[in-house]
């Protein structure tokens, strides 16, 4: 079976590829009701990892459990090594994740039945640095799943806006501004649409903007008009005070005027354009944000070049969101009518080979590396792929630098960054991506440790580094001495 399955931060959703339909996987919860998401939420019963709707009830019977642990594979500093912790336990993130999506797999099977391995189109978000992709990928595939791609969710929601809405493009508006502001993340992609053909222009990101940060302002709100500080809340009354933030804010309409919460057990009322005012400034950074991505059009063009804008993710559905958009775009401005589904719709629009949909993506993050000058007294840098270079639909981009080595020992330290300035160096957030240590001196290329090796001046031989960027946006690099044949090849995704 396809499936389209679009990992989130508060709440996962599964897509199936049908003959040409893509309905939304429904999933049965603790209360035996249907509902359209598998909880993203790991809790431990005893000394059992449980998942989904099981953890869920568990954290609210005070189990130790956590919620939007995809926001740790967001860290500048995240791989497949991080410890998570859970209660007074840690486990590696990459086995958390794969347990998660075992869990996952095991759910959708209970729904549709035997699926055998179920072959799927994951995402990530547009912002995701390199050992995020990787850790994705890898969890995906040791929990049983064959990954067919792996795109970036904004990529994919634009799929379900040309599926669902072709007419708005025409041949003088051909693209699509995606706003995916989903429950940990936030992520604009500028797409051009012709027909079935899509080619990223442009992505922009927050690794760390979404529903939960609109979940805790209300919580904040609610707190000072109790009096009340989030240090004089228990941590089970504060999760509670939280999840009910989360709750009664997914209920809100446009015409709702207050909000009943309970402050540790006290009930109250919030006006809803109190938390407003105080959620605002989160809108207003995902538009400063998404200003960088709008400025890459021409002048000419302006957004006369644009048939939409596209709210997407879970946390597009507050009205707040579309009200404050419509008063800088306008009547541009569009909704998903599942915003919450449209990346898991995309995803398996993508996954089916009958639907014809082909996209170019991009990788959304430079990539480079500070190496050793003068005996190592001071770093340069060099950038290998730049945040717009194109992702390929299939092989590899491969990216080839041949030089006389001048040091004893290469020390390279590749990063991922937002931006370069005028002088090339870079800059915005700024990953750590992976160290590597190469031997140029051949006497240093016997296989010992080089960690307390001092960087000198030394006449070396001709040196090749060979990157290959795959379309996952997974870069790999061989670094060769050409006149002695020795050889390293590092993943530098999996940051191992």
């Amino acid at each position: 079976m396809l499936f389209g399955i679009d990992f989130g931060t508060t709440r996962t959703i599964v897509a199936q590829a049908d003959r040409g339909n893509y309905p939304i996987v429904s999933f049965t919860d603790e209360d035996g009701d249907p509902q359209e998401y598998y909880p993203s939420v790991v809790a431990w019963q005893g000394e059992e990892l449980i998942h989904g709707f099981a953890a869920r009830e568990a954290a609210r019977q005070g189990s130790p459990a956590v919620r939007s642990f995809k926001r740790a594979l967001g860290e500048p500093s995240a791989n497949p090594g991080t410890m998570l912790e859970i209660g007074d336990r840690s486990l590696p993130l990459i086995d958390v994740l794969t347990g998660y999506l075992m869990a996952l797999r095991a759910a959708i099977e209970a729904e549709l039945g035997d699926i055998g391995t179920p072959r799927a189109v994951v995402s990530v978000p547009a912002h995701a640095h390199g050992a995020q992709r990787f850790i994705t990928l890898e969890a995906f595939r040791r929990a049983g799943f064959e990954v067919i791609a792996m795109l970036n969710e904004p990529s994919a929601a634009g799929f379900e806006y040309t599926h669902r809405q072709p007419r708005t493009l025409t041949s003088r508006r051909t693209q699509v501004v995606v706003y995916d502001l989903g429950g940990g993340t936030f992520d604009a992609s500028l797409v051009e649409a012709d027909g079935t053909s899509h080619a990223v222009l442009g992505s922009v990101g927050v690794n760390r903007l979404g529903g939960d940060d609109f979940d805790t302002v209300l919580a904040e709100v609610a707190l000072a008009q109790a009096g009340r500080r989030a240090g004089s809340l228990a941590t089970s009354e504060l999760e509670a005070l939280v999840d009910d933030c989360r709750e009664a804010k997914e209920r809100l309409a446009p015409q709702s005027k207050r909000i009943a919460l309970e402050v540790a057990g006290v009930p109250l009322v919030v006006a809803v354009d109190d938390f407003y005012a105080a959620a605002a400034p989160l809108v207003e950074q995902s538009l400063a944000v998404m200003d960088d991505l709008v400025a890459s059009l021409s002048e000419d063009e302006s957004l006369a070049a644009v048939a939409g804008i596209y709210l997407v993710g879970g946390g597009s559905g507050l009205p707040l969101v579309s009200r404050l958009l419509r008063q800088r775009f306008g009547r541009r401005v569009h909704r998903s009518p599942y915003p919450a589904a449209s990346t898991a719709i995309g995803l398996a629009i993508a996954a089916d080979p009958a639907s014809g949909y082909s996209l170019t993506d991009r990788l959304s993050r430079g990539f480079g590396v500070f190496r050793e000058r003068d005996a190592g007294r001071s770093l340069g840098f060099d950038e290998i792929f730049s945040r717009d270079a194109v992702l390929p639909e299939d092989g590899v981009l491969t990216v080839t630098r041949r030089y006389l080595a001048a040091h004893n020992l290469g020390w390279f330290r590749y990063v991922e960054y937002t931006a370069v300035d005028a002088a090339g160096e870079p800059r915005g957030d700024l990953a750590p991506f992976a160290e590597v240590l190469f031997p140029f001196d051949p006497a240093l290329q016997g296989g010992g440790s080089l960690a307390d090796v001092t960087v000198e001046r030394c006449d070396g031989g001709l040196v090749e580094e060979r990157y290959r960027l795959d379309a996952n946006g997974l870069i790999e690099v061989t670094i060769t001495d050409l006149t002695t044949g020795y050889s390293q090849t590092h993943a530098l995704g999996s940051r191992a």
